[in-house]
């Protein structure tokens, strides 16, 4: 298990430079913790990287990252887009179009005043996270678009992508690309990656194309987090966690 020296983690934790600043996004040889199922402040003195949803507050004295579902509906949200913003749920045949694996609806970035919109929305909660003193910012769902019944082209969710992305850094957050492996995000903005069980799904490499050690790897299962630290460990912080991401839930690391 990788040891993290306490003294960088309190340098990083109080401002670390982002990668659009010409320094790496996430701190070195850290171990990360993945809590978007509750806070559990019991953490090992090794975890140096702690993610969290952008509703709880940040660790003190680690490098927070702030989970945000930039291209999706969180669940128990529905009510807030339905209510204020239901224009900007994606639909088909007037029905909203939805994650089925999660039970999220999608959001609707095919047009450029939707896009800009949804911009502002989210671009609000990033820069949340930077005022409640997160170090970065994870935005989920990169993908959505290939859940989208092909209504959603690849060039939309990008457009939207930049928007978003350059929101997050005017507030000063680098800024984690989740999902869609094999885009070198870095080309639109983005800082590092949150690999989420790609050694599953044989995909690590793609991620280390585009990111080398700029990587954050969650597993759900101990063999493929076993095969993930086994050819990426070394670089990366990689976290065993339970699906549910409950907080007693496992929480193993390389």
């Amino acid at each position: 298990m990788r040891r993290l020296i306490a003294i960088t983690v309190a340098v990083l934790a109080c401002g670390a430079a982002p990668a659009y600043g010409g320094e790496p996004a996430l701190p070195s040889e850290s171990d990360v913790d993945y809590q978007l199922g509750g806070a559990n402040d019991d953490i090992p003195d090794e975890v140096g990287i702690v993610v969290r949803d952008r509703k709880d507050e940040p660790f003190a004295g680690r490098f927070n990252v702030c989970y945000v579902n930039g291209f999706q509906t969180q669940p128990d949200e529905r009510r807030f887009w339905r209510r204020h913003h239901w224009r900007l749920v994606l639909k088909d045949d007037g029905r909203a179009v939805v994650d089925e694996v999660w039970g999220e609806w999608l959001l609707d970035t095919r047009t450029r005043a939707k896009r800009r919109a949804l911009a502002r929305i989210v671009g609000r909660w990033t820069e949340r996270c930077a005022a409640d003193g997160f170090d970065a910012v994870e935005l989920d769902n990169l993908d959505s678009f290939t859940r989208s019944h092909r209504l959603i082209k690849r060039r939309h969710a990008l457009a939207y992508a930049r928007l978003v992305v350059r929101r997050a850094h005017r507030a000063g957050l680098p800024v984690g690309q989740k999902n869609l492996a094999g885009f070198d995000g870095t080309t639109i903005g983005f800082d590092f990656a949150v690999a989420e069980e790609c050694g599953r799904w044989r995909e690590c490499h793609r991620y280390a194309a585009s990111y080398d050690d700029q990587v954050l790897a969650v597993e759900y299962r101990r063999r493929d987090f076993d095969r993930t630290c086994a050819g990426y460990g070394d670089r990366w912080s990689v976290v065993l966690r339970d699906l549910a991401l409950t907080p007693d839930g496992v929480h193993r690391y390389c």
